[in-house]
């Protein structure tokens, strides 16, 4: 795990994350009928359920969007998604308005530039391992992970233990009845 900064604050309650070079590895698949394809990290996709089983709210800001998004956001139970954002800062504030939170109850994982208005607004700016320099000379955690590898997994993880709710979620996956 690669950082500058260890300690995750633990009153993190919403966190936003980018969608391309985040979920995904940034590849952008469009097949001959113009269907374009992402490929998301079903890892990332467990941390996610956790986060949302600890009370964390997940929301998505993205530049671009599409059905393959959709569907993987409604699989994880994710209301909170923003497609085709051109500015994400005014849509961070619009979310934190709707949600009643402060800028620092909020995470933001991103990768590139068009990350920067939510990155320099929230409470904990996360950069992905492979994130461009600008993003990473604004982070407080830089995970060890690329994005669409692992990223939001290893975020989920480290949030989650800075509140004290890590051993639980492991506990959760122990337990034969996982009904809650």
């Amino acid at each position: 795990m690669s950082t500058t900064d260890q300690t995750a604050p633990s009153d993190i309650r919403l966190l936003c994350l980018d969608v391309d070079g985040v979920l995904t590895d940034g590849s952008i698949l469009i097949d001959d009928q113009g269907v374009e394809t992402k490929r998301f990290f079903v890892r990332d996709g467990t941390a996610l359920r956790a986060w949302q089983r600890a009370g964390g709210i997940v929301a998505i800001i993205t530049g671009r969007g599409g059905e393959a998004l959709q569907r993987r956001a409604s699989e994880l139970g994710i209301d909170l998604v923003r497609s085709r954002v051109a500015d994400k800062g005014p849509v961070f504030e619009e979310l934190l308005s709707e949600l009643g939170l402060s800028a620092h109850e909020a995470a933001m994982v991103g990768d590139d530039l068009p990350d920067l208005p939510v990155l320099d607004r929230c409470g904990y700016p996360v950069a992905v391992h492979d994130a461009v320099s600008e993003v990473k000379s604004v982070a407080r955690f830089v995970t060890s992970s690329a994005g669409g590898r692992g990223a939001v997994r290893e975020v989920v993880e480290h949030l989650l233990k800075a509140r004290g709710a890590w051993d639980a979620e492991v506990a959760f996956h122990r337990k034969p009845d996982r009904s809650s």
